[in-house]
């Protein structure tokens, strides 16, 4: 079963240096699902010493006041007799320490890196993992020590900001905690077992340390503690007696210090009879132990976790899409694919799969009508403007039966003003082909990776609507030219029936000059353009889709592909050049597919042996 706690210590190694702490993702992480036994204590409860007697190395620093200031993550890994002892840094990965002093050095320079030589405190960890044949596979979080006051130096909310951190671990479910209390202090005092409470009432995830035995007074003992009798646990306390701070002056190293432990119990009249079950050897024992029992019993939860875990990072790595491929016809072929999933996009957009299209048609039904309808014809066919053009059209020579040229000058210019909406239902057409193309490229999923591939798709759509936009203004100038270019006949024959039918001739030729003729003319005029306003109407919007619509159907990036046949690798891979963010978020994401894909596997295998 040691290879199930070295499996989980490997699975949260591989997961710190992944950073697998949360993200995006709603699952909790396999970190936080994973066991681990968190230290507390109060300052001075011989805490580091209980955590080196457990590993039997002197690494940890020492000193007065708060000496933990960071979270100390030590992962133990048991090795094979004979493999020299070493640990490592998570932040120093290719280094080894096997001089432990140096340990000590390194987690003291760690730590005021982040915090200073102040004695202010960072809720960031230090990642260590010692290596020995002479511990147990075993995950350790040592936490900053109680205190009830701030000291120099250190701000009035220090209490608090340490009681939170402790909380942050130990509140887990799947956190064992190790409670730390000196013997010569009043259990109902003790700072660890007043934060375990809170978060494990019934004791069940709660392991009780009794430090400093050796240090009671004489007379006195810790039997109603040790035996359950004070406080009880649903786990049993367990008595240890440290190295005391001349043994660590004299360098009495860990082994010796065991061994007198071994012989203080063995020895002792008020605990030979626990003998069995004190001292860090066996405290250690009884974690290993209890830790493997917690890892047995949420293996199941654990592997659900790892199965949907896998499903989401699958469908994230889909997401992101394949890597980009370094084969220059394949990058070309990439290319193409991207372009065509955005004309895809596009075209459903025009078609009225998305919205979007439907906006042309409003520019078509609703405001090339309304344009028309304001025309300012009444101002320009007033009684004033047709005596002024009919007089000017006539010369010297007045027009004997009909103004023909009055007319024609009044018909020409009246049907120029239809340029001004033919143009603007151009222009609207093409600002909303421009706010089409803009939503097309950010809803097509597989360009988001590639923003230069954006910006010259956007680039070269918008150029090409340039050149539709032009030909649609040429086309439907040219349609209201040829209105003013070909009169209708039939509208000029009418004139003179209109003698025939009844009255004076001789009367009419003497009112040509009069105003109710002048008002016939603006009213024929009126009249006519009424029926050039419907026919322009209709055939507006038929030239408009042809010259705009149609042809960015058609052939919106048709010159974007021929630039793109000209391009050199190098040009090509530059238009792949995806987003830096997506890039490194693929990779991680590969990462911890892989890591979590592996930790199945061993989940499995370790399942299956056992």
């Amino acid at each position: 079963m040691d290879s199930l706690i070295g499996l989980v210590n490997r699975i949260q190694r591989a997961c710190t240096v992944l950073g697998d702490h949360g993200g995006d993702s709603a699952l909790p992480t396999l970190w936080e699902a994973l066991p681990s036994v968190a230290v507390v204590g109060g300052q001075s409860s011989g805490k580091s010493s209980v955590l080196e007697s457990i590993v039997g190395r002197d690494f940890l620093p020492r000193g007065s006041g708060i000496v933990t200031r960071r979270p100390l993550v030590l992962q133990l890994h048991k090795t094979e007799d004979g493999v020299q002892e070493h640990a490592e840094f998570l932040h120093l990965p290719r280094k080894r320490f096997t001089d432990f002093s140096k340990v000590r050095v390194e987690i003291e320079e760690e730590t005021d890196r982040l915090t200073g030589k102040s004695k202010q405190i960072s809720h960031v960890p230090i990642h260590l993992s010692i290596y020995s044949p002479n511990v147990v596979n075993l995950t350790l979080i040592d936490l900053p020590g109680l205190t009830k006051v701030a000291i120099e130096g250190q701000p009035e909310s220090i209490v608090q900001e340490i009681e939170n951190m402790i909380y942050s671990y130990i509140e887990k479910p799947n956190c064992l905690i190790l409670a730390i209390t000196p013997a010569n202090q009043d259990i109902a005092t003790s700072d660890a077992i007043k934060v375990a409470r809170q978060v494990d009432p019934t004791g069940e995830r709660t392991f009780g340390v009794l430090t400093k035995l050796d240090l009671m007074d004489k007379g006195t003992n810790a039997l109603d503690v040790l035996e359950g009798r004070s406080y009880r646990l649903r786990n049993p306390w367990v008595g240890v007696v440290n190295r005391s701070q001349a043994d660590i002056n004299r360098n009495i190293d860990m082994l010796a210090a065991r061994q007198r432990e071994c012989e203080f119990f063995a020895t002792s009249p008020d605990y030979s009879h626990l003998a069995s079950k004190m001292g860090s050897e066996y405290l250690a024992r009884l974690l290993s132990k209890h830790l493997e029992s917690v890892i047995r019993a949420q293996i199941p939860g654990i592997a659900s976790l790892i199965t949907r875990s896998i499903d989401e990072l699958e469908a994230e790595m889909a997401h992101l899409g394949r890597p980009v491929a370094v084969d220059v016809g394949a990058q070309l072929y990439t290319i193409l694919e991207l372009c065509r999933a955005f004309e895809r996009v596009f075209k459903e957009h025009l078609d009225g799969g998305r919205p979007g299209g439907d906006r042309i048609h409003i520019v078509f039904d609703y405001q090339l009508p309304a344009a028309l309808r304001k025309l300012p014809l009444d101002r320009h066919l007033s009684l004033q403007n047709v005596k002024r053009v009919i007089s000017e059209a006539d010369g010297y020579q007045p027009h004997l039966i009909a103004p023909e040229q009055g007319y024609r000058r009044l018909l020409e210019s009246s049907v120029n003003y239809f340029k001004g909406p033919a143009q603007a239902s151009v222009d609207a057409v093409h600002f909303i082909l421009k706010e089409l193309v803009r939503k097309s490229i950010g809803e097509t999923e597989e360009l988001r990776r590639f923003p230069t591939l954006q910006a010259e798709i956007a680039a070269a759509s918008n150029e090409a609507l340039e050149r539709f936009r032009e030909d649609s203004k040429k086309t439907t100038l040219r349609m209201v030219e040829m209105e003013s270019s070909y009169l209708t006949v039939e509208f000029f024959r009418k004139l003179p029936q209109e003698v025939e039918k009844g009255g004076n001739p001789t009367s009419q030729s003497a009112d040509r000059y009069s105003d109710g003729h002048f008002q016939r003319i603006g009213s024929n005029v009126l009249s006519y353009i009424g029926m050039v306003s419907e026919t322009l109407r209709n055939t507006i919007p038929k030239a408009v889709v042809h010259c705009q619509v149609r042809e960015s159907k058609r052939t919106l990036l048709d010159h974007f592909y021929v630039q793109l046949g000209k391009k050199e690798g190098r040009q090509l891979a530059q238009l792949l050049d995806e987003d830096y963010t997506l890039t490194e978020r693929r990779k991680l994401c590969a990462k911890r597919l892989q890591l979590y894909r592996s930790a199945r596997d061993e989940i499995d295998a370790v399942c299956w042996s056992g």
